[in-house]
């Protein structure tokens, strides 16, 4: 009985220690502007760094490669030439660390269509019923001097996430 009392113990340790944060999963990026759904999102943790990858784009097949952006960019996590990879599958979001239960920051995003990158914050914000009317992800973008803009994104299963046209 005791054994069997510490393997799950242990089980539920182990899951405590390695569940999945509250901004990791599949989401949906909406052009605030339009309310239009631009891309289908994972959002995804290795070795305790945030990444996120494009699993679809509207408008783009899945081979469309990154032809605006630069050839390399500082930090990023695959090596090869930028331009040339796709945009779906490729981390445009990398190398952001965490704060805290739902807070990351200190990483970068690149958006492939015109190649620029910025600095990047990501934070998970529950549904209050009042400015958030469901769980959302912010998806923050700087220059620096906290100067940029946020988009707002909707959590969404895989096959969802998979199927942006």
């Amino acid at each position: 009985m005791r054994k069997l009392l510490f393997v799950f113990c242990m089980g539920f340790l182990a899951e405590t220690i390695f569940a999945a944060d509250l901004v990791e999963g599949f989401w949906l990026s909406v052009d605030e502007k339009t309310q239009k759904t631009t891309a289908g999102w994972e959002i995804y943790q290795a070795n305790g760094v945030l990444f996120g990858k494009m699993l679809s784009v509207a408008g783009y097949p899945p081979t469309t490669k990154a032809g605006l952006c630069k050839s390399s960019y500082e930090g990023f996590p695959i090596p090869g030439n930028v331009k040339e990879m796709p945009l779906v599958g490729t981390p445009w979001i990398f190398g952001l660390k965490q704060d805290g239960e739902g807070a990351w920051s200190r990483g970068s995003i690149i958006n492939p269509e015109d190649g620029k990158m910025y600095k990047c914050k990501i934070t998970y914000r529950k549904a209050d019923g009042k400015k958030y009317k469901v769980d959302v992800l912010e998806m923050r973008g700087e220059i620096g001097l906290g100067i940029g803009r946020s988009q707002f994104w909707t959590r969404c299963a895989k096959d969802a996430a998979s199927t942006v046209r």
